[in-house]
């Protein structure tokens, strides 16, 4: 997946964040920002949110901005030049693309939520770029062509999920040659088990958004908040795990971890278990990836383990929780099936979101979209897209058939 730049740069590394106005993005501008003298901000993007946008762009000074279309650049544009910033706003998906494979960029930091962030991540990694993957969904939906387009123009792929970037502190740097053949077993993923994980399933239908998106250890935005609360979050890691690692669906476990400290697990088969420890802070991971082989300081406090006291375990409850079940089943069909599956569920979540239907029927939906559409191979981009939006058109219909 990632080879050593080894290289050593005179100047500061340039760096496009795509989805700034995110947690992950904030996160990551806040560890450039102790670090002036490594990273200079090349492009800083936001789909909707231009008061945040234009106050980052006054802190940071980038050269691109990008926002959602061009009614939004023009108000951008006219608003950084009012306040003396020369940052050009650019628009659209092609001006995610254009900064995400700009020939001066060094470093992509890939956190747009969901479908959307697909194509300018892809561009980042045609053009050979150090992308730091946060989006998950890029994975998720075009993992073969992604892999395949990794290879192809030698780019540096690094993960930033928590549980991922773990993952692949505890594997051996030659894990690409098969996990059998370098003595791994199996990946154990941890999950904190989100709001509802003692909750009884029978009162999940009752629970509304906002105890959805109130996550026990993370500050998460609100759809990735509820992912979390219907473990599809871990469902989606499940399948880019597979895919960064080389791993077989039944090579990795998802494990509840209610603390968060252990971020995931790499299991030897001498008996061997390598862990990844820290306070649950998603600055740990950025820092990793951007100074990686090297270590930086992150602003993350030291792990206090006399302080968090005990570390449980358990597994998850099919029955609370069947959206991780139906992302396995969909990370054992393959082709299209993931992409499908994280369609439906990006619909599902909206729906949730805006009140039109139960937390539980966010699996129904689901699994009505998964029954009712074959997985196809996934030869081009193309098809990729074209599941997503047979999809996203099967959701829709379930939402209409029943009033929603």
């Amino acid at each position: 997946m990632a080879c050593r730049l080894g290289r050593v740069v005179s100047r500061p590394l340039q760096i496009t964040i795509l989805g700034a106005t995110g947690s992950i993005g904030l996160s990551t501008l806040d560890v450039v920002a102790r670090h002036p003298d490594r990273y200079d901000v090349f492009a800083l993007t936001g789909f909707s949110r231009l008061a945040e946008l234009r106050a980052l762009c006054l802190k940071h000074r980038p050269r691109y901005a990008v926002v959602g279309d061009q009614a939004q650049a023009r108000i951008l544009q006219d608003q950084l030049h009012a306040d003396g910033v020369s940052t050009r706003v650019l628009d659209g998906e092609g001006g995610l693309s254009e900064v995400a494979a700009h020939p001066e960029v060094d470093v992509v930091m890939a956190a747009i939520v969901g479908a959307a962030g697909l194509k300018p991540t892809l561009a980042a990694v045609q053009s050979g770029k150090r992308v730091l993957l946060a989006n998950k969904e890029a994975l998720v939906m075009s993992g073969a062509l992604f892999m395949q387009a990794l290879r192809d123009s030698g780019a540096v792929l690094l993960p930033i999920d928590s549980e991922h970037n773990a993952i692949f502190q505890c594997l051996p740097t030659d894990y690409s040659q098969g996990l059998g053949t370098v003595g791994v077993r199996r990946i154990l993923l941890t999950a904190s088990g989100g709001p509802f994980r003692e909750m009884a399933p029978d009162l999940l239908s009752d629970v509304t958004p906002e105890q959805a998106c109130a996550h026990p250890n993370w500050s998460m935005g609100r759809k990735i908040s509820v992912d979390s609360a219907s473990m599809m979050n871990k469902g989606l890691e499940l399948i880019e795990a597979c895919w960064l690692f080389d791993a077989r669906p039944h090579q990795v476990e998802v494990v509840i971890h209610p603390q968060s400290v252990i971020h995931s697990m790499v299991d030897y088969v001498d008996g061997s278990v390598l862990a990844q420890l820290g306070n649950p802070d998603m600055r740990t991971p950025i820092a990793h990836a951007l100074a990686w082989p090297e270590r930086i300081e992150s602003g993350v406090s030291a792990l206090d383990l006399l302080r968090v006291g005990r570390l449980d375990f358990q597994a998850p409850d099919d029955r609370r929780f069947p959206c991780l079940r139906l992302a396995r089943t969909a990370a054992e069909v393959g082709g299209t099936a993931p992409a499908m599956l994280n369609a439906a569920n990006e619909v599902a979540v909206d729906a949730f979101l805006n009140r039109r239907i139960r937390f539980t029927e966010i699996a129904s939906i689901i699994d009505d979209v998964l029954n009712h559409e074959a997985s196809v191979p996934t030869v081009c981009l193309e098809d990729v897209l074209a599941a997503d939006r047979r999809a996203r058109d099967v959701a829709g219909q379930w939402l209409y058939r029943n009033g929603r």
